[in-house]
Order: structure tokens, then C-alpha cells, then sequence
């Protein structure tokens, strides 16, 4: 009987104790890192993988359109997982939703570090997929929740240090353990900080649950990702050197048919069922339909192109993992540093301002690589990746404040989430489209670039002797040993110049695209400003 008064009065005082807790006025920070840290961690690993790609491709003895599906399917699930984050937290309660999404995501983190074959991988990035899926926009959901508007966009930017330290530390960590150790390194990392976050829930975050409840809408959700994923196969596999056939084989049309099949059926059952899987009347406001469109063609650019970028510096320009990743760092330190200004700025100024100056200095930054080649300077791609990050850090935190703006409080999960969704399906996109794009562009500039060599012309002569002599003296052998090895490294330069070129016309495209969101973003209505008690303005 004592015992179980003293356990009564324990329960008591540890209810109490939370309950000073959560209404204490430092409690909302508190919730914002415990949430960046599975931002962090839904971030880390979609960008650490990048360089472990062309060692991935050398243990598995896979091409780049079977190794691309080792991102393709994380980003695939991740958006294909969002829109039903605001369902399960509805219902479950958005910190046992937080917490279930930080568990799934640290199991498949575990199970990515045991994979034995390529195909094993991406079915275990499928489960770190589900679980990031719900991570993101929970995440935005409990910030915007506990914030109040005026504070929401400092608190944002504050988020999005998260994902500028993964962008940064990402490709870094994940370069020095490819190195290092193992490929399987890179997914070990995240199991330390899952556990930490999934501490700091328990012990931070208190529960909200929404009064409404709403039925799971089934056929939205199977429609969906029939649609996503048959039309991403599509994508991918077009230029496949399994596919004989090309875009008009029988697989590839099959893929499409099954693609608009699937999106009819959704389309028609998100405007005719009682409870849609994704309220698409909220598309009907101006903003966050146009901040959409502009974060879906910005993630097609972005992601499709950069992708690419750890691959030339390590095939092409013979980088280690680790020096590839560590040019990477000036990029997310300057987004980290410079988006929590940009969410200050977005409170007191037009959030179109920081918003176009983000874009400009991202599609400049894309232009640039464009002229990428064998030869170019560490300092020149620097410089690129020194203007993304600004461009980066401006660009986002104005742009989610434009995009849930006029969103009310109640719509905050469902609107976040389908913002978030947007960006990845935009970058699932990218990623399929841009690595098509390039097998296509290598065998263009492999024709153009064979084409123009004349084995009769002088120069071409001489270069060759040249190229007789130094594999004769550095490998010795016959003057026919060495006249085959001269032929076979001037051509395995074209090979890589024609590699190259391909990578700089991803770019020039992704320029391109990016700048084409500046059109979206100036028909956005910025909100009104109202004026505190010190003078300054803040969001109405």
C-alpha cells in the first residue's frame, strides 16, 4: 500500500514538473532542437550518400541508372510517406508520430549499414524513406504549431541550420568514411543521433492530438504512389542499357499508361471522397499554389543536377570521397549562417526580396558549372558552391513563410507536409530526368567528339606519338603494346570529356529551370505587415 502511494505521489510530482515544463517560455526552443535533430538526421542521409555512389558502383558492379536508385527510392517513399503524416499524427498524436518516425528511421539506418547486394539497399532506403517521410513535415507542423506568427520565421530559419549543417557535414562525414573504413560507415552514423532523438522526444516534446478525426483515405494513397512510382520507372529506365527498346519500348509505355491511369483515379478520388488524403483546396490560394509550383521546378534543378556534381569530382577529377565532401562544407555553413537572417528579414520585410536574390545567386551558381571540365580549379568550384549556399539559406525560409501564410492554424500539418512533398517528388524527378539526360548527352558527345578526330590529320598524329612514347617508357613493353596503349588513352579521354560535357549540360539546364522560378515567385502576394509596440514590423 505504501508503495503504491509513493509511486501515486511520484506520477503527481513528474505530471507536475511537465506541466511547469511545457508552459515554461524557453519550452518552444527547446521543441525546435529536439525537432532539428531529426530534420538533421532525414537530411544527413540524403546527402551523405552522394559520395559513397561511385564506391557503391565498384563493390555491387552496377551502372549509374541501377546506383542512382539508391537515392531515387529514398526521395520516391519520402515523398510518397508525406502526405500521410498529417493522418497518422492526427490520429496518434504528433510526438508519438515524431517518435515512431525517429525509430523507423534509426531500424533502417541499421538495416542500410547490413545490406549485401544493391538490391537489399535500396529496399532498406525504402524503410529510412518511410520514416524521413514523416519526420520533415511533422517536424515543420510542431514548430509552426508552438510558435506564434510573428516568431515563425526566425523559428524556421533556426530549422533550416539542420539541414545546412547535413548539407555541409554530409558529404564531409560521408567522404572521410568511404575512406576510411567501409561504405556501410556512412548509415551507422545516424543510429547514435536517432537515439539521442529519440530520447530528447520522450523527454522534451508533450502531446497534441487534433480533434478531428478523419478517415484514411485508401485509395488516394494507393493511386498516388502507383502514380509516382510508375512514372519514375519510366523516367529512369528509358536510356537503361537493359532497355533495348528505348522510350517506345513495350516496359517504358506500359510505365506511362499505368502512370495516367493512376493520377485520373486519384484526381478524381481527392475531389469526390469525404476525407482526401491531400486537401487539394488548398491549392486554391494564390500563394501556396504558385510557392508550389516554384519549389517543385527549383527541386527538379536542384536535385537532379547536384547529384551529379560528387560523381565528376571523383571519376572525373580524381577526388578521394573525402576531398569531394569537404567542398562541400563552405556551402552548408554559409545556408546554416544565413537562414535564420532570412526568416528575420521575411518577419519584418517582403519575403520576396531575400527570395530572389536566393534564386538569382543559385541559377548564377548553376551556370557557372556548366563550363565544368577536366581541367577546372578547386577555387573556381568553390566559388559555386559558396554562392549556392547563400542562395540556398535566402531562399527557403522566405519562401515557406509566402507558401503558409494565409494557411489557418488547424491546416498547418496537412499544408506542410504537402509543401514538403512537392520539393521531394520535384527532386525524385530531377534526379530520374537529369541522370537520363546524361546517358543521353554521353553517347551525343561521344559520337560528336569521335566524329571529329581524323587519324590522318598531323595533330592528331603527333599527339598520339607522344602518348606512344610516354606508355612505352612507363610500362615498357613492344612499339605495338604501346602504340595500342596510346590509342586506348587517347580515346578513354574523349570518353571522359564526353562525360563531362554531358554533367555541364545538366547544368546549364538546371540554371535554367531555377531561373525560371523568379516568374512564380514575383506573382506571389507578399503578406501584411503589422507594427509592434517597438517599432518593428512583423507578419499579420
Amino acid at each position: 500500500m505504501i508503495a503504491g502511494i509513493a509511486r501515486s505521489m511520484r506520477r503527481q510530482a513528474i505530471g507536475q514538473i511537465r506541466s511547469l515544463h511545457h508552459e515554461h517560455e524557453f519550452y518552444r526552443w527547446w521543441v525546435l532542437i529536439n525537432v532539428m535533430i531529426g530534420t538533421f538526421m532525414a537530411v544527413l542521409d540524403s546527402t551523405i550518400v552522394n559520395v559513397a555512389l561511385p564506391k557503391v558502383m565498384g563493390v555491387f558492379g552496377v551502372t549509374l541508372d541501377r546506383v542512382e536508385w539508391v537515392v531515387t527510392a529514398y526521395m520516391l517513399v519520402f515523398a510518397v510517406m508525406l502526405p500521410t503524416s498529417g493522418w497518422v499524427a492526427d490520429h496518434l498524436g504528433y510526438k508519438r508520430t515524431y517518435l515512431l518516425a525517429l525509430s523507423l528511421f534509426t531500424a533502417g539506418s541499421l538495416l542500410c549499414s547490413l545490406s549485401w547486394n544493391l538490391n537489399s539497399l535500396i529496399a532498406f532506403r525504402v524503410i529510412q524513406g518511410a520514416g524521413a517521410g514523416f519526420l520533415m513535415p511533422v517536424g515543420m507542423a510542431i514548430v509552426t504549431r508552438e510558435f506564434p506568427i510573428e516568431q515563425r520565421g526566425l523559428a524556421l530559419g533556426f530549422w533550416a541550420i539542420a539541414s545546412a549543417a547535413s548539407v555541409s557535414l554530409g558529404p564531409m562525414v560521408g567522404g572521410y568514411l568511404v575512406d576510411h573504413f567501409a561504405w556501410h560507415t556512412i548509415f551507422d552514423v545516424n543510429i547514435p543521433v536517432g537515439i539521442v532523438g529519440i530520447a530528447a522526444t520522450v523527454l522534451i516534446q508533450r502531446e497534441y492530438r487534433s480533434e478531428r478525426i478523419r478517415a484514411f483515405d485508401v485509395v488516394g494513397f494507393v493511386s498516388v504512389a502507383v502514380f509516382l512510382s510508375t512514372l519514375l520507372l519510366a523516367l529512369t529506365n528509358g536510356n537503361a542499357a537493359w532497355n533495348t527498346g528505348g522510350w517506345t519500348s513495350s516496359y517504358i509505355l506500359t510505365c506511362f499508361a499505368l502512370s495516367a491511369v493512376a493520377l485520373v483515379v486519384f484526381l478524381i478520388t481527392e475531389f469526390t471522397v469525404k476525407h482526401p488524403l491531400i486537401d487539394l483546396s488548398l491549392f486554391k490560394g494564390r500563394n501556396f499554389s504558385l510557392a508550389n509550383l516554384a519549389l517543385f521546378i527549383f527541386g527538379l534543378g536542384m536535385f537532379g543536377s547536384t547529384f551529379l556534381l560528387p560523381l565528376y569530382l571523383q571519376n572525373s577529377l580524381g577526388y578521394t570521397a573525402f576531398q569531394a565532401g569537404l567542398l562541400f562544407l563552405p556551402m552548408g555553413i554559409l545556408q546554416g549562417g544565413i537562414a535564420p537572417v532570412a526568416g528575420f528579414l521575411s518577419d519584418r520585410l517582403n519575403p520576396k526580396i531575400p527570395g530572389f536574390l536566393g534564386i538569382a545567386l543559385m541559377a548564377s551558381s548553376f551556370y557557372l558549372n556548366h563550363t565544368l571540365s577536366l581541367y577546372t580549379e578547386q577555387n573556381y568550384i568553390t566559388l559555386t558552391l559558396i554562392l549556392r549556399g547563400i542562395g540556398m539559406g535566402l531562399l527557403f525560409t522566405p519562401l515557406n513563410t509566402l507558401a503558409l501564410a494565409e494557411i489557418p492554424r488547424e491546416r498547418m500539418a496537412q499544408a506542410s507536409g504537402m509543401f514538403n512533398v512537392i520539393r521531394q517528388v520535384g527532386g525524385s524527378f530531377g534526379v530520374a530526368m537529369f541522370g537520363t539526360l546524361m546517358t543521353r548527352r554521353v553517347l551525343f558527345h561521344t559520337a560528336v567528339y569521335g566524329g571529329a578526330i581524323d587519324p590522318g590529320s598531323p595533330v592528331f598524329k603527333a599527339t598520339l606519338g607522344r602518348l606512344q612514347a610516354f606508355a612505352g617508357h612507363v610500362a615498357g613493353g613492344t612499339a605495338a603494346e604501346a602504340a595500342a596503349r596510346a590509342k586506348s588513352l587517347a580515346f578513354s579521354h574523349v570518353s571522359m570529356q564526353a562525360v563531362v560535357s554531358a554533367i555541364g549540360d545538366d547544368f546549364l539546364l538546371a540554371s535554367g529551370i531555377t531561373f525560371a522560378c523568379i516568374i512564380f515567385l514575383l506573382l506571389l502576394r507578399s503578406p501584411k505587415l503589422k507594427r509592434r509596440s517597438g517599432g518593428a514590423s512583423a507578419l499579420e
